[in-house]
Parts: structure tokens; C-alpha cells; sequence
């Protein structure tokens, strides 16, 4: 399935649940899953709005970054989540305690 496909199919919580559990990395898992559970989402809420707050709010930078990565892999689409659900979370972790209007949806608490 090409990336394009798993985003469009990431509104569908069951999709975006076994696209992460799909990753196999264990550790970016579970702190997904602490993340979703802190903000009152399922997992496959808070991937969705990860994804789409990463594809609306990452700079040029990040993008710059991605493509190099994707350049260097056999797999593009795991690439890509991995990266979109790791800087997500560290933009969560550095506004814990403030409000941050990257989203409406993907919450930071």
C-alpha cells in the first residue's frame, strides 16, 4: 500500500492503531499510548490528529529531514510515521504545561 493510501485511510482509528502497532517500535508505542491516554484519546485518535498536526504544522526543516530519510530506506511509509508520531511527541513534551494552537484536535495538555 503506498503512503498516500495509510494517510487518507488515517481517519479510521483501526487503520491508524495497526499502522502504529505495525511499526514494531515498542518504545514509541507506549509513549504514544501514555500520550493518548493524557489527553483522553484513543490511540487511533491520537495518531490521526498526530499525523494531520505533523502534515499541517511541521517548518521546512522537518520536511527537509523526511525526505532525506526517505531517501535512504526500503519502507517510506513507516519512515515517515515514525518520524511524523517521534517530533510530535517532542513538541508535545516541550509544551507540556502550556497551550499550544498547532491543532485543534491533537490536544496538549
Amino acid at each position: 500500500m503506498l503512503l498516500g493510501d495509510v494517510l487518507a485511510r488515517f481517519d479510521d482509528e483501526t487503520v491508524a492503531a495497526e499502522t502504529i502497532l505495525s511499526l514494531g517500535d515498542l518504545a514509541l508505542i507506549a509513549r504514544l499510548r501514555q500520550r493518548a491516554e493524557a489527553v483522553g484519546q484513543s490511540l487511533g485518535e491520537y495518531a490521526a490528529s498526530t499525523v494531520r498536526c505533523y502534515a499541517a504544522s511541521a517548518p521546512d526543516e522537518e520536511w527537509i529531514t523526511l525526505m532525506g530519510a526517505l531517501g535512504r530506506t526500503q519502507d517510506p511509509g513507516a519512515v515517515c510515521m515514525t518520524r511524523a508520531f517521534t517530533y510530535m511527541l517532542a513538541q508535545d513534551a516541550a509544551a507540556e504545561g502550556k497551550h499550544s494552537a498547532c491543532c485543534s484536535e491533537h490536544q496538549h495538555r
